[in-house]
């Protein structure tokens, strides 16, 4: 981590060379647009006056070498067809058709023309300007272009320049800057100080800073708080914290108790008090009475059975043991158990099988929560797809609320203003904890009223 100062020299050091990159840039498009822009006009005046002494093609080559010699830029006469007929840089024998160049093109259809790229002919960056002439009854271009080569020669001096105004500037400014630096340092460094002593014992001076008015004021306060501190009010502060975290957890263990098992127990107590009250009831609806509390019973033991998987696990009891395992067999038997709570639900597998070695019993566990959680909070169909890195199980329920993404997955955690009712909290916490052991990542997204995606990354 670094210091303050050394933080400084850094951030400015990085503000030169953004500064100076980007005037550079800045500096280079703008004078080569400019320069191309003089050139253009250049061009253009050449061509024109070029256009008006030229009646004929009569030893055509030998005055486009005369000219060339005289205003330095390359000349090529080219004829309707796009043939060359006379070219100042090189033989015109060599040269391919012209017709299809952008700047002819252009000329074509508009009189004049204009192309910017490199010529591999001449292995040089040129700025061509075409103009359609008619000489002697036939359509002809006239074309001259310029190098570029220039723009870098005055490129380099402008940023020259721009480098050592800009420089100068920030050498002040950083001078500046790093005495503030070194001001600060020795400010924080004694409040530092200040702090470690205060952590472990009562601090051997005073604080006290005139550097500007916030450290004025902090160190005013911090010996304030110095004096006021004493060890026997930080361990009453401690033990009061620890207090109120045990009474709230202790409160939220006992809501979600008293939420979960408050409707099976009253189902049981209610049909047991009907079947011990009415003597002559038909022994078929007593037989019904009974399944509702055996099946209240059994959901009341898989609650305790939960909480104690819950305690395994949270406190790394849990042992693992791995076996190679076909992950669509092992959904697809989930899948059937669940079918019959779920009749009327279409649960698809999507993917190919892959095997992993895992523990059979708490993958299938976890898969289950996350699937029949997916069937509980939407209507529409339920899909698990299988892929060489995840599994996902997709629903289009009512989705969770950005907020809540995180929070779902603690321990006695439920969203219950949206309508998501994770039981006690615990079928989350225990999916993340079986993944955990594994190895394994569960990452959840969801949009709210769309639906839900569930990912195991393994």
């Amino acid at each position: 981590m670094l210091k303050i100062h050394q933080l400084f020299i850094r951030t400015f050091i990085l503000i030169f060379i953004a500064i100076t990159l980007s005037l550079s840039v800045i500096t280079y498009f703008w004078s080569k647009n400019i320069y191309l822009d003089q050139i253009e006009k250049n061009l253009i005046q050449n061509i024109d006056t070029f256009s008006i002494v030229l009646k004929d093609l009569d030893h055509i080559d030998t005055i486009i070498k005369d000219l060339k010699a005289g205003i330095n830029l390359r000349i090529t006469i080219i004829d309707e067809k796009g043939n060359v007929i006379a070219e100042s840089d090189k033989d015109k024998t060599l040269l391919e058709n012209h017709g299809t160049r952008a700047e002819v093109l252009e000329a074509k259809d508009y009189g004049i023309g204009k192309s910017l790229r490199y010529s591999t002919t001449i292995n040089k960056e040129l700025l061509y300007i075409a103009k359609k002439v008619t000489i002697n009854k036939r359509i002809y271009f006239i074309r001259m272009a310029d190098y570029t080569d220039k723009i870098t020669e005055n490129f380099m001096k402008l940023t020259a320049q721009i480098f050592g105004f800009v420089a100068f500037f920030l050498i002040v400014g950083f001078v500046a800057s790093y005495y503030i630096s070194l001001r600060i340092k020795t400010e924080t460094e004694t409040i530092l100080k200040f702090l470690t002593e205060l952590s472990t014992k009562k601090p051997s001076f005073a604080l006290h800073s005139t550097f500007t008015l916030e450290f004025h004021k902090i160190t005013k306060l911090l010996n304030k708080v110095a004096i006021k501190l004493s060890k026997k009010e930080k361990q009453k502060a401690k033990q009061n914290a620890k207090l109120k975290l045990a009474n709230r957890q202790k409160d939220e263990i006992i809501s979600a108790l008293s939420h979960e098992f408050k409707n099976p127990i009253a189902i049981i107590s209610g049909y047991s008090e009907t079947i011990m009250s009415d003597e002559d009831m038909p022994a078929s609806m007593k037989t019904k009475f009974l399944t509702k509390i055996h099946s209240n019973a059994n959901k009341m033991s898989h609650i305790i059975d939960k909480l104690r998987l819950t305690l395994k696990l949270e406190e790394g009891k849990q042992e693992l043991m791995l076996t190679p395992c076909s992950m669509r067999t092992l959904l697809e038997d989930i899948i059937s158990d669940l079918k019959d709570n779920y009749k009327t639900r279409e649960i698809y597998i999507e993917g190919d099988d892959v095997t992993l070695n895992v523990d059979e019993t708490l993958i299938s566990m976890a898969l289950s929560n996350l699937i029949e959680n997916a069937l509980k909070y939407s209507e529409d169909e339920v899909t698990v797809k299988i892929s060489s890195d995840c599994i996902e199980v997709i629903d289009k329920g009512i989705g969770i609320e950005p907020k809540e993404l995180e929070k779902i997955k603690h321990k006695f955690y439920r969203v219950s203003k949206n309508g998501w009712n994770n039981s006690l909290g615990l079928g989350l916490f225990i999916v993340q904890s079986i993944l955990s052991l594994h190895s394994f990542n569960l990452d959840i997204s969801s949009e709210h009223h769309v639906g839900s995606k569930f990912t195991i990354k393994y």
